[in-house]
């Protein structure tokens, strides 16, 4: 049985390849290291980042990829999720191990339209039926809450997008620098998400 929540990231990426994928994963525009791929998973046939890490992968903004309308059937995509111009930034110490670990943009509003930029391009590459997988996390930044799944469902719905699955990844253990411990006001989050969406004309509409 395929269950929308587990902590092992495999679990659910493979239960997605089962349950909504007729092709392989083909693309990946943010490939980083290629962690997704070290334990079994087939590496796409493209794979693009801004900085690429290893030869085999090329330099390109997941907004503008070198791609055919309508040629790919599955993309995987695993966006930065973190906003600031902060001290942080040039902090070299543990206190920056998100930063450093994962990316940021200046601000949310920018780290929000290349969030639209991207399924827009997605939208154009992927032909009908086909199917991208978006890993993202809500946060807490500056005292307010992002719930960035809710957003990036609208506006994936907006293109037409049909949101045909969701599931959680469980968190074990969370980086926390000691800052955030002693002013906490929020929930950690100890989850981030699996968005599974088609590029389809079905609507969903709520009465």
């Amino acid at each position: 049985m395929v269950k929308s929540i587990s902590f092992d990231e495999q679990e659910i990426i493979q239960g997605i390849l089962k349950l909504h994928c007729k092709y392989p994963i083909e693309l990946d525009p943010t490939y980083s290291k290629g962690n997704f791929y070290k334990k079994g998973l087939t590496p796409p046939k493209y794979n693009y980042d801004l900085y690429p890490q290893s030869p085999d992968v090329v330099k390109a903004n997941a907004e503008h990829l070198p791609l055919e309308d309508e040629s790919i059937n599955t993309i995987m995509f695993d966006p930065p999720f973190l906003a600031t111009k902060g001290k942080s930034l040039k902090i070299d110490n543990d206190s920056n191990k998100i930063n450093k670990r994962f990316g940021v943009y200046p601000t949310e509003k920018e780290l929000h339209q290349f969030y639209i930029n991207a399924l827009k391009e997605f939208h154009r590459l992927l032909k009908e039926k086909g199917i991208l997988i978006f890993k993202c996390q809500d946060k807490v930044s500056s005292g307010k809450q992002y719930f960035s799944h809710n957003f990036i469902i609208n506006e994936a719905e907006k293109l037409g997008f049909y949101t045909k699955d969701m599931f959680i990844l469980m968190a074990k253990n969370r980086i926390v620098a000691d800052w955030q411990l002693k002013n906490q006001k929020n929930a950690r989050k100890f989850h981030s998400y699996f968005l599974v969406f088609e590029k389809s004309k079905r609507k969903i509409q709520y009465v």
